[in-house]
Protein backbone atom coordinates (compact mmCIF):
# COMPACT_ATOMS: atom_id res chain seq x y z
CA UNK A 1 0.00 0.00 0.00
CA UNK A 2 1.45 3.53 -1.08
CA UNK A 3 2.60 6.02 1.84
CA UNK A 4 2.26 9.39 1.46
CA UNK A 5 4.22 12.04 2.70
CA UNK A 6 2.41 14.83 2.51
CA UNK A 7 2.33 17.37 6.04
CA UNK A 8 4.76 15.35 7.88
CA UNK A 9 2.09 14.09 10.16
CA UNK A 10 2.37 10.40 8.22
CA UNK A 11 5.33 9.89 10.80
CA UNK A 12 5.56 8.94 14.44
CA UNK A 13 8.04 9.76 16.66
CA UNK A 14 10.16 5.96 16.43
CA UNK A 15 10.21 6.19 12.52
CA UNK A 16 11.28 9.65 12.07
CA UNK A 17 13.42 8.89 14.72
CA UNK A 18 14.93 6.07 12.66
CA UNK A 19 14.62 8.53 8.86
CA UNK A 20 16.97 11.06 10.51
CA UNK A 21 19.25 8.47 11.74
CA UNK A 22 19.21 6.49 8.51
CA UNK A 23 19.99 10.41 6.86
CA UNK A 24 23.19 11.03 8.94
CA UNK A 25 24.27 7.26 7.93
CA UNK A 26 23.42 8.08 4.09
CA UNK A 27 25.74 10.98 4.53
CA UNK A 28 28.57 9.71 6.13
CA UNK A 29 28.56 6.35 3.58
CA UNK A 30 28.20 8.71 0.76
CA UNK A 31 31.57 9.09 -0.53
CA UNK A 32 31.55 4.68 0.20
CA UNK A 33 28.07 4.07 -1.71
CA UNK A 34 26.22 3.73 1.34
CA UNK A 35 22.59 3.22 -0.29
CA UNK A 36 23.92 2.75 -3.80
CA UNK A 37 21.24 0.83 -5.07
CA UNK A 38 18.28 0.71 -2.62
CA UNK A 39 16.03 1.47 -4.75
CA UNK A 40 17.32 0.12 -8.14
CA UNK A 41 14.82 -0.58 -10.96
CA UNK A 42 12.27 2.34 -9.51
CA UNK A 43 11.67 5.02 -11.57
CA UNK A 44 10.61 8.39 -9.33
CA UNK A 45 8.77 11.43 -11.20
CA UNK A 46 9.67 14.90 -9.91
CA UNK A 47 6.99 17.22 -11.06
CA UNK A 48 7.88 21.14 -10.41
CA UNK A 49 5.14 23.89 -11.05
CA UNK A 50 7.43 26.29 -10.23
CA UNK A 51 11.29 27.26 -10.05
CA UNK A 52 13.63 25.28 -7.91
CA UNK A 53 17.02 25.19 -6.95
CA UNK A 54 17.16 22.86 -4.00
CA UNK A 55 14.67 21.10 -3.93
CA UNK A 56 15.03 19.98 -7.69
CA UNK A 57 18.71 19.45 -7.23
CA UNK A 58 18.43 17.16 -4.21
CA UNK A 59 15.76 14.61 -4.80
CA UNK A 60 17.16 14.96 -8.70
CA UNK A 61 20.76 13.45 -6.94
CA UNK A 62 19.40 11.58 -4.08
CA UNK A 63 17.31 9.31 -6.48
CA UNK A 64 20.03 8.64 -9.21
CA UNK A 65 22.11 7.66 -5.92
CA UNK A 66 19.57 5.64 -4.60
CA UNK A 67 19.74 3.55 -7.87
CA UNK A 68 16.57 5.17 -9.13
CA UNK A 69 15.47 6.94 -12.80
CA UNK A 70 14.56 10.36 -11.73
CA UNK A 71 12.23 11.91 -14.60
CA UNK A 72 11.86 15.79 -14.31
CA UNK A 73 8.81 17.15 -15.18
CA UNK A 74 7.17 20.75 -15.67
CA UNK A 75 3.81 21.32 -14.82
CA UNK A 76 3.86 22.95 -18.77
CA UNK A 77 5.12 19.56 -20.06
CA UNK A 78 2.35 17.40 -18.88
CA UNK A 79 -1.61 17.55 -20.06
CA UNK A 80 -2.54 19.60 -16.67
CA UNK A 81 -1.75 22.65 -18.79
CA UNK A 82 -4.96 21.33 -21.34
CA UNK A 83 -7.42 20.45 -18.81
CA UNK A 84 -6.50 16.98 -18.08
CA UNK A 85 -7.54 16.21 -14.21
CA UNK A 86 -5.20 16.06 -12.08
CA UNK A 87 -7.25 12.48 -10.30
CA UNK A 88 -6.67 11.13 -13.50
CA UNK A 89 -2.67 12.07 -13.93
CA UNK A 90 -2.56 10.56 -11.04
CA UNK A 91 -4.07 7.57 -12.10
CA UNK A 92 -1.44 7.17 -15.35
CA UNK A 93 1.50 8.00 -13.89
CA UNK A 94 0.80 5.41 -10.85
CA UNK A 95 0.96 3.02 -14.03
CA UNK A 96 4.43 4.16 -14.91
CA UNK A 97 6.41 5.03 -11.59
CA UNK A 98 7.13 4.09 -8.14
CA UNK A 99 6.82 7.56 -6.48
CA UNK A 100 5.99 10.88 -7.05
CA UNK A 101 7.21 13.81 -5.28
CA UNK A 102 5.59 17.27 -6.63
CA UNK A 103 6.53 21.25 -5.72
CA UNK A 104 3.09 22.90 -6.21
CA UNK A 105 1.47 25.83 -5.97
CA UNK A 106 -1.65 24.03 -4.09
CA UNK A 107 -2.30 22.22 -1.49
CA UNK A 108 -5.60 20.85 -2.64
CA UNK A 109 -4.17 19.33 -5.69
CA UNK A 110 -1.21 17.65 -3.90
CA UNK A 111 -3.74 15.82 -1.66
CA UNK A 112 -5.79 15.01 -4.74
CA UNK A 113 -2.83 13.65 -6.46
CA UNK A 114 -2.05 11.64 -3.85
CA UNK A 115 -5.73 10.06 -3.53
CA UNK A 116 -5.66 8.94 -7.11
CA UNK A 117 -2.40 7.18 -6.85
CA UNK A 118 -1.48 4.23 -6.11
CA UNK A 119 2.56 4.91 -5.53
CA UNK A 120 3.76 6.94 -2.73
CA UNK A 121 3.11 10.79 -3.22
CA UNK A 122 5.72 13.43 -1.00
CA UNK A 123 4.79 16.84 -0.93
CA UNK A 124 8.52 18.80 -2.38
CA UNK A 125 6.39 22.26 -1.32
CA UNK A 126 3.13 23.55 -1.41
CA UNK A 127 1.66 26.56 -0.10
CA UNK A 128 0.60 25.60 3.67
CA UNK A 129 3.77 22.97 3.66
CA UNK A 130 7.38 22.32 3.44
CA UNK A 131 8.08 18.99 5.57
CA UNK A 132 11.02 17.91 3.37
CA UNK A 133 12.78 20.73 4.29
CA UNK A 134 11.98 19.98 8.03
CA UNK A 135 13.57 16.77 7.78
CA UNK A 136 16.83 18.43 6.58
CA UNK A 137 16.75 20.99 9.18
CA UNK A 138 16.00 18.45 12.23
CA UNK A 139 18.74 16.60 10.57
CA UNK A 140 21.05 19.83 11.02
CA UNK A 141 20.21 20.39 14.50
CA UNK A 142 20.56 16.28 15.42
CA UNK A 143 23.80 16.83 14.06
CA UNK A 144 24.75 20.33 16.23
CA UNK A 145 23.43 18.94 19.66
CA UNK A 146 23.01 15.26 19.29
CA UNK A 147 20.07 14.74 20.83
CA UNK A 148 16.49 16.82 19.34
CA UNK A 149 14.16 15.95 22.33
CA UNK A 150 13.72 19.19 24.69
CA UNK A 151 15.13 21.29 22.33
CA UNK A 152 13.98 25.19 21.62
CA UNK A 153 13.59 26.36 18.01
CA UNK A 154 12.84 29.87 17.87
CA UNK A 155 11.46 30.99 14.03
CA UNK A 156 10.64 34.66 13.62
CA UNK A 157 8.96 36.11 10.83
CA UNK A 158 5.74 35.01 8.57
CA UNK A 159 4.00 32.18 9.64
CA UNK A 160 4.67 30.35 5.93
CA UNK A 161 4.33 26.73 5.00
CA UNK A 162 8.35 26.32 6.70
CA UNK A 163 6.86 27.62 10.09
CA UNK A 164 4.38 25.32 9.81
CA UNK A 165 5.63 22.20 9.55
CA UNK A 166 8.28 23.36 12.10
CA UNK A 167 5.56 23.10 14.51
CA UNK A 168 4.33 19.87 13.25
CA UNK A 169 7.34 17.96 12.56
CA UNK A 170 9.11 19.62 15.22
CA UNK A 171 6.23 18.39 18.22
CA UNK A 172 7.09 14.84 17.11
CA UNK A 173 10.86 15.22 17.44
CA UNK A 174 10.38 16.30 20.85
CA UNK A 175 11.73 20.07 19.85
CA UNK A 176 9.81 22.84 21.95
CA UNK A 177 9.03 25.30 18.61
CA UNK A 178 8.00 29.02 19.18
CA UNK A 179 6.72 31.18 16.77
CA UNK A 180 6.45 35.27 16.49
CA UNK A 181 5.02 36.35 13.43
CA UNK A 182 2.76 39.68 13.02
CA UNK A 183 -0.70 39.82 13.31
CA UNK A 184 -1.82 38.58 9.83
CA UNK A 185 0.88 36.18 9.28
CA UNK A 186 0.47 34.10 11.45
CA UNK A 187 -0.18 30.09 11.89
CA UNK A 188 -2.99 28.48 13.46
CA UNK A 189 -3.70 28.71 16.91
CA UNK A 190 -2.14 25.72 18.99
CA UNK A 191 -0.22 24.61 16.08
CA UNK A 192 3.44 25.88 18.17
CA UNK A 193 4.20 25.46 21.84
CA UNK A 194 4.24 29.36 21.33
CA UNK A 195 2.79 31.72 19.13
CA UNK A 196 3.40 35.51 19.53
CA UNK A 197 3.77 38.71 18.55
CA UNK A 198 7.16 39.46 20.07
CA UNK A 199 10.23 38.01 18.17
CA UNK A 200 11.83 38.22 21.51
CA UNK A 201 10.06 36.04 23.50
CA UNK A 202 9.89 33.44 21.20
CA UNK A 203 14.00 34.13 20.56
CA UNK A 204 14.40 33.79 24.35
CA UNK A 205 16.84 30.90 25.36
CA UNK A 206 16.09 29.10 22.15
CA UNK A 207 19.21 26.92 20.90
CA UNK A 208 18.04 27.45 17.30
CA UNK A 209 16.80 30.61 15.65
CA UNK A 210 15.06 30.11 12.10
CA UNK A 211 13.60 32.58 9.71
CA UNK A 212 12.31 32.67 6.03
CA UNK A 213 12.12 35.55 3.42
CA UNK A 214 9.32 37.93 3.60
CA UNK A 215 8.30 37.82 -0.24
CA UNK A 216 7.81 34.65 -1.78
CA UNK A 217 6.03 33.62 -5.45
CA UNK A 218 2.71 34.80 -5.09
CA UNK A 219 2.95 36.60 -2.69
CA UNK A 220 0.98 40.21 -3.31
CA UNK A 221 1.93 43.94 -1.92
CA UNK A 222 5.84 43.23 -1.37
CA UNK A 223 6.53 46.79 0.15
CA UNK A 224 3.36 46.03 2.61
CA UNK A 225 4.70 42.81 3.95
CA UNK A 226 8.36 44.00 4.20
CA UNK A 227 7.06 46.46 6.58
CA UNK A 228 5.10 44.80 8.81
CA UNK A 229 8.02 42.24 9.12
CA UNK A 230 11.02 44.35 9.68
CA UNK A 231 10.57 44.39 13.44
CA UNK A 232 11.26 40.43 12.90
CA UNK A 233 14.55 41.09 10.81
CA UNK A 234 16.98 38.34 12.73
CA UNK A 235 20.15 40.35 13.04
CA UNK A 236 23.20 40.38 16.14
CA UNK A 237 20.88 41.74 18.41
CA UNK A 238 17.77 39.45 18.52
CA UNK A 239 20.30 36.82 18.33
CA UNK A 240 22.00 37.87 21.41
CA UNK A 241 18.62 36.46 23.42
CA UNK A 242 18.97 33.15 22.21
CA UNK A 243 20.74 30.42 23.85
CA UNK A 244 25.25 31.26 23.75
CA UNK A 245 24.97 28.10 21.70
CA UNK A 246 22.25 28.56 19.18
CA UNK A 247 22.79 28.34 15.93
CA UNK A 248 21.22 30.41 13.07
CA UNK A 249 18.87 28.21 9.99
CA UNK A 250 17.32 29.24 7.21
CA UNK A 251 15.63 27.33 4.31
CA UNK A 252 16.94 29.87 1.37
CA UNK A 253 17.05 31.69 -0.92
CA UNK A 254 17.73 34.53 1.63
CA UNK A 255 17.60 37.83 1.07
CA UNK A 256 20.47 39.97 3.77
CA UNK A 257 19.66 42.72 4.70
CA UNK A 258 16.33 42.15 4.70
CA UNK A 259 15.15 39.10 6.75
CA UNK A 260 18.67 38.04 8.32
CA UNK A 261 21.64 40.11 8.53
CA UNK A 262 24.32 39.68 6.55
CA UNK A 263 26.78 39.18 9.51
CA UNK A 264 24.01 36.39 10.95
CA UNK A 265 24.00 34.51 8.23
CA UNK A 266 27.15 34.09 6.93
CA UNK A 267 28.55 34.32 11.04
CA UNK A 268 29.88 31.62 12.73
CA UNK A 269 26.94 30.66 14.45
CA UNK A 270 25.23 30.06 10.96
CA UNK A 271 24.36 26.69 9.77
CA UNK A 272 22.87 27.26 7.26
CA UNK A 273 24.80 25.67 4.34
CA UNK A 274 24.91 22.40 6.37
CA UNK A 275 21.03 22.78 6.47
CA UNK A 276 21.16 23.07 2.00
CA UNK A 277 23.27 20.49 2.11
CA UNK A 278 21.07 17.90 4.00
CA UNK A 279 18.11 18.03 1.94
CA UNK A 280 19.81 16.03 -0.11
CA UNK A 281 20.31 12.89 2.89
CA UNK A 282 17.20 13.25 4.75
CA UNK A 283 15.22 12.86 1.33
CA UNK A 284 17.32 10.39 0.47
CA UNK A 285 16.26 8.43 3.94
CA UNK A 286 12.74 9.63 3.06
CA UNK A 287 12.65 7.84 0.04
CA UNK A 288 13.91 4.60 1.49
CA UNK A 289 11.09 4.65 4.40
CA UNK A 290 8.23 5.19 2.01
CA UNK A 291 9.60 2.67 -0.76
CA UNK A 292 10.94 -0.19 1.86
CA UNK A 293 9.32 -3.36 0.33
CA UNK A 294 7.29 -1.95 -2.06
CA UNK A 295 9.55 -3.45 -5.24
Amino acid sequence: MARHFLTGEELEGAELSALLDRAVELKAGRAGGEGAGALAGRSIALVFERPSTRTRISFEVGVAELGATPIVLRGDEMQLTRGESVGDTGRVLSRYLHAIAIRSGSDEAVTELAKSSSVSVINALTPRHHPCQVLADLMTLRERFGDLDGLRLAYVGDGNNVARSLAILGRTAGVEVAVASPEGFRIEPGLAALDTGDPREAVAGADAVYTDVWVSMGDGDADARRSALEPYRLDADLLAEASNRAVVLHCLPAHPGEEIAEDVLYGERSAVWDQAENRLHAQKALLETLLAGDG
